[in-house]
């Protein structure tokens, strides 16, 4: 499979064979997601197309680059459009109640914002120092302090807490000196 910046620019120039490669590659990886995930194959269906359709929409207004795997931005792409999907699920209600429906241009900049926003973190999240790194992950992951302070050779739980605190801010503030959050945030 091309490169991923090849691959976005192919997908959005409509080649079959693109399309054809990731639904073989990646769509059964989203499938098996979202089935696990409270889905049915045909929620797979509309979130892979759905992300499909973001990334043409997105390099069409403004060429982007994505580092590293294309599969791995795709599925990562689809998992969080998947759980926005849950999220919207749990807040409609019986035919007791109102439900607010929201129309699908809106849904999908929504996405596309959300896209941007992850993009950004993650970004940020490679600038800081390789210790930060994993000391953020595993917080992410809701890793046990005690946990941490083990696989880590920290002294105690307090000093994992600070230690997260700093990593967290450091990570803050390189976010919020890139131009694109000030452009995203007011979204």
């Amino acid at each position: 499979m091309p490169r991923g910046d090849s691959l976005i620019e192919e997908l959005a120039a409509g080649n079959k064979k693109v399309i054809q490669e990731l639904y073989a590659n990646v769509f059964p990886k989203i499938t098996s997601f979202v089935l696990k995930n409270n889905g049915e194959v045909a929620d797979a269906e509309d979130v892979f197309q759905k992300a499909l359709l973001q990334f043409i929409g997105r390099y069409k207004v403004k060429s982007f680059v994505v580092n590293g795997s294309f599969e791995a931005y795709l599925y990562t792409a689809c998992k969080n459009l998947w759980r926005r999907e849950l999220n919207k699920k749990k807040s409609m209600v019986t035919k007791d109640h109102i439900v607010e429906l929201v129309r699908e241009e809106d849904d999908m900049t929504m996405a596309t914002l959300e896209q941007e926003k992850w993009e950004l973190f993650q970004e940020k999240l490679a600038e800081i120092s390789e210790n930060c790194k994993k000391l953020l992950q595993m917080f992410f992951q809701k890793v046990p302090y005690k946990e941490i302070v083990e696989k880590l050779g920290y002294n105690s739980d307090n000093v994992v807490r600070q230690r997260i605190f700093n990593c967290k801010s450091q990570l803050t503030k390189l976010i919020k000196k890139d131009s694109r959050y000030n452009e995203i945030k007011n979204l």
